[in-house]
């Protein structure tokens, strides 16, 4: 029997219960704050008609064009689709390229296996001093890129730059690289420090242990979560059609705005096709490369 008032007693709500109990008190407060009631998920009349008739079109796609009148040598639907489809593609493989790049580069400044602690740390001079500020100023660059959405950089970078391809990429790119780098540093903090403690017996450096005793262990996860962001990035470069890109998010809006629903359902059944195959094949992947 533990007598009162001993403090070997453990806490009855733990670290992580404690998280979870802060975080359903922070959303009981926002929806309070917020005044927010499930009456308010109730449409109008107006809207409920619409509803009924957007998602009544979910079964019967269209294939052919529902316009009153095409301009002669329009392609028909399916190609059209097929077309912003693949402009979507392109757009989402190049922007994920650039930001694996960035996030390769600053999630080694933004992590810490390189410089600091056992087993790859050192108590060097650069390691006290100048690493610490690289860091530092690497954490917080990383949390301004990932901070604002690709929305918004696409805001800002066609009004500087106009409706260019390159500017669709950087929209993108830019907070993709920031959370790269900061999940891809994370994972390598992380990783089984077993072939480190080997490196460094035998006398690697820092940098050669977090290159061949580190991230070859991180690198299946890293893997993993990029296949998973290039999925988001396709998601991404569809909605980027809203601002006027050829992609398939422009023929959605286009279709939507001449209510004509069927042809909505078809853009977003081809993006959802293209994205549950990437996913299968890159479920492949990942096996192979755990394996």
């Amino acid at each position: 029997m533990v007598p009162e008032g001993d403090l070997s007693r453990p806490f009855p709500i733990r670290t992580r219960g404690a998280v979870l109990l802060a975080l359903l008190g922070a959303g009981v407060w926002a929806f309070l704050h917020l005044d927010m009631s499930f009456g308010q998920l109730v449409p109008n009349e107006g809207g409920l008609d619409i509803a009924k008739k957007f998602f009544g079109r979910a079964f019967s796609p269209a294939f052919a064009s529902e316009a009153s009148s095409v301009p002669p040598g329009t392609p028909p639907l399916l190609i059209l689709s097929l077309q912003a489809l693949k402009t979507t593609v392109i757009y989402a493989a190049a922007a994920m390229s650039l930001s694996l790049l960035l996030g390769l580069v600053l999630g080694f400044f933004a992590s810490t296996a390189w410089w600091t602690g056992d087993p790859v740390g050192g108590r060097t001079w650069f390691a006290r001093t100048i690493a610490p500020a690289v860091y530092g100023a690497t954490r917080l660059l990383t949390g301004f890129m990932r901070s604002i959405h690709e929305v918004l950089w696409a805001l800002l970078l066609l009004a500087a730059f106009g409706i260019t391809p390159l500017a669709a990429v950087i929209a993108i790119a830019i907070p993709y690289g920031g959370t790269l780098a900061k999940i891809f540093s994370e994972m390598i903090d992380e990783a089984d420090r077993r072939p480190a403690d080997a490196l460094r017996a035998a006398g690697a450096s820092g940098v050669q242990i977090y290159f061949f005793g580190l991230v070859p262990r991180a690198l299946p996860d890293m893997l993993a979560y990029a296949f998973y962001r290039f999925e988001c990035a396709l998601r991404s470069s569809a909605v980027l059609g809203f601002f006027g890109f050829a992609t398939v998010g422009r023929e959605v809006e286009q279709s939507f705005n001449s209510n004509n629903y069927g042809e909505v359902w078809t853009h977003l059944y081809v993006l959802m096709a293209v994205i549950i195959l990437f996913d299968a094949w890159s479920g492949q992947l990942r096996k192979r490369f755990v394996a």
